[in-house]
Formats: structure tokens, sequence, C-alpha cells
């Protein structure tokens, strides 16, 4: 989980650059989106690492750790998606050709690549694992999807900036990152919630 804490922190960073070179809305929406990722990791990574080092945790206090943990996390992906949201509807009737988004596509490509590998690895450690791993594998499935989707929305800005389908998609990638952001935060919360009942 260190490794994949450590590959996440460069993200943000690289995608903000990225950012700056561009006006794409998707990459903005794409740089909110990592950047809350990385937070959520760091979290998860805390919780898992601390309940590691003490097994002999009562198990209401382990439940109560996940679900703060879990809490927290769904709290900043609701607020991330909240304004993810509001930026897609406001530049949705002022549209600016993006400048340039190859850097970002460039990032996107790494990050689908990581995405799939973490994914997949976590995928094979889930059975027998702690909740939190099957948790990680779910979260990077997601992220690969989505780095999926930033992927198509950037190439069109990129190779059809001045298209008015691409002012479209552009505004759409933002919508399914807002989109995923929320739905993420509601199911997060219900996990947390369902955890509170079983104290």
């Amino acid at each position: 989980m260190l490794l994949a804490v450590m590959l996440s922190l460069w993200a943000p960073l690289a995608t903000g650059l990225a950012v700056i070179l561009s006006r794409s809305t998707t990459q903005v929406a794409d740089f909110t989106r990592r950047s809350v990722e990385l937070v959520a990791l760091l979290i998860s990574w805390w919780v898992y690492r601390h309940l590691r080092r003490r097994p002999a945790l009562k198990a209401t206090e382990r439940l109560r750790l996940e679900r703060v943990a879990n809490l927290s996390v769904a709290l900043a992906l609701a607020c991330s998606g909240g304004v993810v949201l509001v930026l897609a509807v406001t530049r949705w009737q002022r549209f600016e050709p993006g400048g340039n988004v190859l850097p970002g596509l460039v990032i996107a490509v790494l990050g689908l690549i990581t995405n799939t590998w973490f994914w997949r690895r976590y995928m094979r450690l889930a059975p027998g694992a702690s909740s939190i791993i099957a948790t990680q594998s779910r979260l990077y499935r997601t992220k690969a999807l989505l780095d999926a989707c930033v992927i198509i929305v950037l190439s069109a800005v990129a190779f059809a900036p001045q298209q008015p389908l691409t002012h479209v998609m552009d505004l759409s990638g933002s919508l399914a990152v807002a989109g995923y952001l929320l739905w993420s935060a509601a199911s997060t919360a219900r996990a947390a919630l369902a955890q509170r009942a079983v104290v």
C-alpha cells in the first residue's frame, strides 16, 4: 500500500502543472479528482498501517477508526464532486478551446497503466485480506475507468479543439468525474454508516 501512496503523490502536482497549460474543464476536474483521491489514499493507508501495528485493539476501536476514515473520505469526495459539478455547469455556456492538453493526456495514460496495475494487484490480494484492501481494489478499478474517460476527452480536445462536439465532450467528461465523486461519496458514507450499525 505504501508503493501506491508514493506513486500517487506526484499525480496531483503533475496534473496541476498540466492544468496551467490548458483550459480544459475535464483537466481541472481530473486535477481535483486526483487530489481528493490522494487524500483518501493517505487516510486509508494511515488506518491500515495503524490497525496492522496494533492487532490487540478492541473490535469497537478498530471499527471506530475505519468509520472515521470512511466518513472523512466521503466528505472530501462530496466536496470535490460539488466543486467539479459547479465548475462544469458554469463553463457550459462559455466554452474556451483547450490550450496544450498533451501533458494532461500523458499523465492520464500513465495513470491508466498504474491504476490498472494496482487494481489487478489488489484484486489478487483481496480474498482473505483486510476489507481496506478490497476497497482499494474497487477504488483503483474506478480510477482506471476514469483515466480512460479522461484520455478520450483530452484526445478530442487535443486533436479537434475548435469543434462543437469537443465542447460537449469536455464538459461531459467533467460531469462524469463529478458523478463518480458524488457516487463514491455516497457509497463510502453508506459503508461507514453500515459499520456503525454493527458496533
